[in-house]
């Protein structure tokens, strides 16, 4: 687990200190996704200790390379989860999918939770083979689509044999009647060119208390560093 905790300061904006649990999507990392795109700095200005898990095959955490060893991937994050109380999180594309899966399964320990990247695909369960065979190889390709994916596992060092594992057992699919469970306030926050949330109606009819926030101009790869889409999440973890 990479670990990039600030001290709480008493009085700032938000609840005072409450833990802000960081999960990143595939093929990246703590370090990659979170921390060189300037969110560790930020909730630090505003007073939140920061918690970062890579998740299994990622970063940091081990890499096997069977897909059996995926068959638990929530459960990784659930363990990094600090404290026994409710804590704020956010995820990005697979990373809010481990997240939502937690808010079902432990509707407890979340107190907010920011979902980026995510819509109605939270409901389906894709074919991912032709980008595991890729990333297992290494060898290039005429998608680019994939050679995107190919080239942000090496910018952040990951094993692209381990993240074709993590592919073949699949990330966690939710079924829609589940997220009656979810008792944290959920904000999903989209690109309006990301071609890989179709939609974000269904998602949002799911779920008890959901605000959705569409970013003009931006696609998948790109909510996580802009900056109206980190002002909408940090907002929104201190109530407003």
């Amino acid at each position: 687990m990479a670990d990039a905790g600030h001290p709480g300061e008493a009085g700032h904006r938000g609840e005072a200190a409450r833990p802000v649990v960081l999960v990143h999507g595939f093929a990246s990392s703590f370090e990659h996704n979170w921390h060189r795109s300037g969110w560790v700095d930020i909730l630090a200005d505003v007073g939140r200790p920061v918690v970062g898990t890579d998740l299994l095959g990622h970063g940091t955490a081990p890499r096997p390379t069977d897909p059996g060893a995926y068959a638990d991937v929530p459960a990784r994050v659930l363990e990094a989860l600090p404290g026994a109380g409710p804590i704020d999180a956010v995820g990005f594309s697979a990373g809010a999918r481990v997240l939502l899966r937690l808010a079902v399964d432990h509707p407890e320990r979340f107190a907010h939770l920011a979902l980026l990247g995510l819509g109605d695909n939270a409901f389906v369960s894709e074919d991912h083979e032709p980008l595991a065979v890729a990333l297992a190889s290494g060898e290039p390709t005429d998608d680019v689509g994939v050679t995107l994916f190919q080239r942000l596992a090496a910018r952040a060092g990951n094993d692209g044999a381990a993240l074709a594992a993590f592919l073949r057992h699949g990330p966690p699919v939710i079924n829609a009647d589940e997220l009656d469970a979810v008792s944290a306030p959920v904000l999903v926050v989209v690109g309006e060119h990301d071609r890989s949330v179709p939609a974000t109606d269904r998602l949002a009819a799911a779920l008890p208390d959901v605000r959705v926030v569409v970013v003009p101009g931006v696609d998948h790869v790109g909510i996580t560093s802009d900056v109206r889409a980190i002002d909408a999440v940090v907002r929104f973890l201190d109530g407003a």
